[in-house]
């Protein structure tokens, strides 16, 4: 069972597996830490967070790569070496099967197009600034029909200004 304390000690260790992405600390230290076995934390990490702790370093070590090819322009190779993978071939078996297509097609692909930086502006960033805008022009009102809040005033418009919305929708 999961209590607060450990939901918190694996908090903790994610935020640790985070800070570490080149920087490889064991994963037996993070566990003990933790106050668990290895394989107990893997476990239990994979049931709160959907993901293996290996999954995660893989992922985040995959998505610096995403940014060093593209925002700084380093090749495969700096960019490999650069968040911790000591082989460009598996580095790069890694990056395709993640992302559909090799780093080198990715790096070029993504140079060429003209609103690079806007795909790096974080999710949530996003979706907030999206949620504010709609607030700021919907008014909200009770229903006593429904027992709710009823949105008057979304509109076909409103969501063509705000695609990442129809993502939720």
């Amino acid at each position: 069972m999961l209590t607060a304390t450990s939901l918190t000690r694996l908090a903790r260790a994610r935020a640790r597996l985070c800070d570490a992405t080149t920087d490889t600390v064991p994963l037996r230290v993070i566990a003990r830490e933790a106050g668990l076995s290895t394989s107990q934390f893997i476990r239990r990490f994979r049931a709160v967070f959907g993901e293996t702790p290996h999954q995660m370093r893989m992922r985040l070590r995959l998505d610096a790569a995403k940014r060093l090819l593209v925002l700084h322009g380093e090749s495969v190779t700096t960019a490999c070496m650069a968040v911790g993978f000591s082989s460009v071939g598996s580095f790069s078996h890694l990056f395709t099967r993640r992302f559909g297509e090799p780093p080198s097609a990715y790096r070029r692909r993504r140079l060429a197009a003209p609103d690079t930086l806007k795909v790096w502006v974080a999710d949530c960033v996003s979706l907030m600034n999206t949620a504010l805008a709609t607030l700021a022009t919907q008014q909200f009102s009770r229903s006593a029909r429904t027992g709710g809040i009823a949105e008057s005033g979304t509109s076909t418009a409103t969501l063509a200004a705000h695609p990442a919305q129809e993502k939720l929708r």
